[in-house]
């Protein structure tokens, strides 16, 4: 009985370490954007630097997954949990490199002039740093309703993307010199696109540790 209750206590533990880890990702994804906004050189090197602890943080929490698996022999549902957490941590951590992506192309743009506001981009950006922050409480509290409610705003941020899309494509038809400015807030645009798909993933996994099912339950239309 006490080796199962420290099971547990450690369980818990790696679960708030994805939490941690989580908050952390969305900190890049605002700070990216705000960088990409305000012309922020440095809080966009600063973003991509901290990659490097987003990186380090998946590796340690992999690592008492690893350990845990090792000494404890987990029953076949805590298995369950384990790997569905091993999956949820490359998540997050892709959900990461999408924001030190964006912190990348902020410094391409450097101080050019703005193509036109940034409206329907930081509006993707808060959806999907909403959607990752309670796809993974769904996953602490093993709410398999919150997180299929969550994959069907995936929508919502593709009907963004796609807006984005066309109106950058009008620009660049108007005027060939924009071309270059309009491709990369595109690149941005893509980034928090596939970083909300990768969300719906997190949510399947949260079905998954539930349900003991594996299925599909959000289809990028990309």
């Amino acid at each position: 009985m006490e080796t199962r209750t420290a099971f547990h206590k450690k369980l818990r533990e790696i679960q708030y370490d994805i939490l941690a880890m989580g908050s952390m990702v969305s900190k890049a994804i605002s700070r990216s954007i705000e960088a990409l906004k305000n012309r922020d050189l440095a809080l966009a090197q600063q973003v991509i630097t901290d990659d490097n602890k987003i990186d380090h943080k998946r590796f340690e929490i992999e690592e008492k997954c690893v350990e845990l698996i090792a000494t404890q022999q987990p029953m076949a549902s805590d298995l369950r949990t384990i790997l569905a957490v091993l999956n949820i941590l490359s998540e997050v951590e892709r959900i990461g490199d999408y924001a030190e992506g964006i912190g990348k192309i902020a410094i391409m743009i450097g101080n050019e002039p703005p193509l036109k506001p940034l409206i329907d981009i930081p509006r993707m950006a808060e959806q999907t740093v909403d959607m990752l922050r309670r796809s993974l409480d769904a996953f602490v509290n093993r709410d398999a309703a919150a997180a299929r409610q969550i994959v069907t705003e995936d929508d919502t941020i593709d009907h963004l993307y796609d807006q984005v899309f066309r109106e950058l494509l009008t620009f660049m038809a108007e005027d060939p010199k924009t071309i270059t400015r309009a491709t990369r807030l595109i690149w941005v645009a893509h980034n928090l696109e596939r970083a909300a798909d990768r969300v719906t993933n997190i949510c399947e996994r949260v079905v998954f540790v539930v349900t003991g099912k594996m299925e599909e339950i959000g289809a990028s239309k990309y």
